[in-house]
């Protein structure tokens, strides 16, 4: 056996990711601004065998924990996110889930113990890196699947924040428009932590569907937030979501 290889791998740095769903099953990688975590994606999968009822009947015997996360195996992100006609295409993997979070006293769950992951849907993946524009209205990507949907924070360069928002829209998108993506902004709200959406409040967005000649009025009502960010100045630093950060459920 080769020892040292074993020790390499070991020590290659985790992306750790974000679990959400009570009815399906999403992952949002944590990132970072700096290689080889800046990249934000968000991921449709589902786990092998009874996995998915394992998890979501943790999480209905569990309702006071919020926050539920996912230490994967070492990965290659530039497989794991290749596009689907690409050979090399990874297109599951594995990984360990935690009630809580991973890096604070997380207890993992008995079964989703390194067990295997399949990837339904890349839903969004995007690198951080110069160029890459911000916009100055708060934005979000909308996801989920029928009743349950998400909104998830777009992040491009700091000072920025890692939010994803369970929400209710009186008006959804359709099937169609959901499978093609659907951005959303918060006109008349600045793109950052002081504006961010909180549980609670209704508000009105502007969304828009990837190739729509047309944007969407919609009403969003949201009903929990799970939000990192630092302690102190997001614009001093240049991580964005790890164990020096605060993770407060709104």
């Amino acid at each position: 056996m080769n020892h040292s290889h074993e020790k390499h791998k070991k020590d290659e740095p985790r992306h750790n990711m974000l679990v959400v769903g009570e009815k399906g099953v999403f992952l949002s990688h944590l990132p970072m601004f700096m290689a080889p975590h800046n990249l934000q994606f968000l991921l449709d999968v589902a786990f092998k065998n009874q996995g998915n009822d394992l998890y979501l009947k943790d999480r209905q015997n569990h309702p006071d924990t919020k926050i539920y996360t996912l230490e994967p195996e070492v990965l290659q992100l530039k497989h794991l996110l290749a596009p689907d006609a690409d050979k090399a295409a990874q297109r599951s993997f594995k990984g360990t889930v935690f009630r809580g979070h991973l890096e604070r006293g997380g207890t993992r769950i008995e079964g989703l113990t390194d067990t295997q992951i399949n990837i339904k849907k890349i839903i969004y993946s995007q690198q951080f890196g110069p160029g890459l524009g911000k916009s100055d209205h708060l934005e979000y990507i909308l996801f989920g699947n029928g009743p349950e949907l998400f909104l998830a924070h777009v992040i491009a360069a700091p000072p920025d924040f890692d939010q994803i928002l369970s929400v209710k829209i009186d008006n959804p998108p359709t099937p169609d428009e959901m499978a093609a993506g659907v951005r959303v902004q918060i006109l008349g709200r600045r793109n950052s932590a002081s504006q961010r959406i909180k549980a609670g409040e209704s508000i009105t967005a502007q969304g828009h569907a990837t190739g729509a000649h047309q944007f969407l009025d919609l009403i969003y009502r949201p009903e929990s937030s799970f939000t990192w960010k630092q302690e102190s100045s997001l614009r001093k630093c240049k991580w964005i979501c790890r164990a020096t950060y605060a993770a407060f459920a709104e």
